[in-house]
């Protein structure tokens, strides 16, 4: 015999736990259910063990969708404040680190204390860890198979994550319930990912692994195009850091970015204004720009490694500094999901409702969090989504 819920909740991270937590707590009879033997792992690994858990600045501008303007209501209805005060209640401490972003003081544990406390005022089941074998519709409701025996319930949510870090037990469940239930996907793709390079081609840099630096990163063209001021990696294999990570989720594959790698200042008239009976060596001359050891290999790919600048022509001068504030170079591919903090794409939100997180066609199946086609930035945008929405499901199944 099957049990009975009101609702059941497929993947206990962020926002599934959020999701479960408002509807036990609304008097719904809620059972989450999560194939995992650890709980909420991406929550525990996030922001350095600290888990950046969200950013005073999040809106509709700092996320990417097919649908751009899906996530507005939800992010609307429940705000950074909103989060901050639910954890203040239960007396975490956190601070802010810069550009908004908020931590924990302590751990990424604290916020998953916090979603398990919520649960249990709400009375929420829990069933893990335990697989789900098979969901069927049944009237207008759904009964599911599980490691844990038949689950009967009138609504379902489904808050199974991307394909980001398949270690920790990311899978592709979320989208294959969405295709059973003809819901459109959009392609999925590793996002805020370190990007790499062929062997051949990062030859000259790999030697660089371990070096970082601010930069202006951007990808596209026009005013418009994403631009981002953030702090450089260079690895054995190509670029990290959190600016590659912001990059990331808007490259394509076959184009160049382009990275200013000395924001703010004009390098190239900075070395020919400066160049008039200065003995100085090139490279010593960027390093006051750039790390030594990046300066170094600059002058040498230059051709002007130990030449003092007094004696380099304007127009090799001024080529130097064009490149350096403007550095164009295309990456071959991206670490792919292993290494991926999210994935971008996934079920298609024009099929949802932006109030409920609802499927249109399939009443009763919501989803949230990151199974959707919206991709937060780098610094605590992702965590938000799935406060926002899995709250904006929560107040409805």
């Amino acid at each position: 015999m099957a049990e009975q819920f009101d609702v059941a909740v497929i993947g206990a991270g962020a926002a599934g736990m959020m999701a479960a937590a408002v509807a036990g707590q609304r008097g719904r009879r809620v059972v989450l259910i999560d194939h995992a033997a650890h709980l909420a792992e991406k929550v525990r690994i996030s922001g350095g063990g600290r888990c950046n858990f969200t950013n005073l600045g999040a809106g509709p501008a700092n996320y990417l969708s097919d649908n751009p303007h899906f996530c507005r209501s939800a992010l609307s209805r429940y705000t950074p404040r909103d989060f901050l005060d639910l954890i203040e209640r239960h007396g975490v401490r956190w601070h802010e680190k810069h550009k908004g972003q908020l931590f924990c003081d302590d751990s990424a544990q604290d916020i998953i204390d916090v979603l398990v406390a919520e649960c249990a005022a709400g009375n929420v089941a829990w069933r893990r860890p335990c697989a789900v074998a098979e969901i069927t519709r049944e009237g207008e409701g759904f009964l599911l198979a599980t490691d844990a025996g038949l689950i009967r319930a009138g609504a379902l949510v489904i808050a199974t994550g991307g394909l980001s870090i398949p270690k920790i037990g990311a899978t592709d469940l979320g989208y294959r319930i969405a295709r059973q239930f003809d819901l459109p996907l959009v392609p999925t793709r590793p996002a805020l990912v370190p990007l790499t390079f062929t062997a051949e081609e990062w030859a000259p840099f790999a030697e660089l692994s371990g070096v970082s630096l601010e930069v202006d990163v951007a990808f596209g063209e026009g005013k418009a195009r994403p631009r981002f001021r953030e702090d450089l990696l260079f690895t054995h294999r190509g670029l990290s850091g959190p600016a590659i990570l912001q990059i990331s989720s808007f490259w394509q594959p076959g184009r160049s970015i382009e990275l200013d790698l000395a924001p703010g200042t004009d390098v190239a008239e900075a070395l020919v204004s400066g160049k008039a009976g200065n003995r100085q060596q090139v490279q010593n001359a960027l390093a006051q720009w750039l790390p030594r050891r990046l300066a170094e290999r600059w002058a040498e790919a230059a051709g002007l490694s130990g030449r003092p600048l007094a004696d380099c022509a304007d127009k090799a001068l001024r080529a130097l500094g064009q490149q350096l504030n403007a550095w164009q170079i295309k990456p071959a591919g991206s670490e792919g999901y292993r290494k991926a903090e999210v994935t971008a794409g996934g079920v298609d939100t024009r099929a949802l409702d932006q109030k409920t997180m609802m499927a249109k066609a399939v009443p009763g199946l919501y989803f949230v969090g990151e199974v959707m086609d919206v991709t937060g930035w780098l610094g605590g945008y992702n965590f938000q989504w799935a406060w926002a929405s899995g709250y904006a499901a929560g107040v409805t199944v």
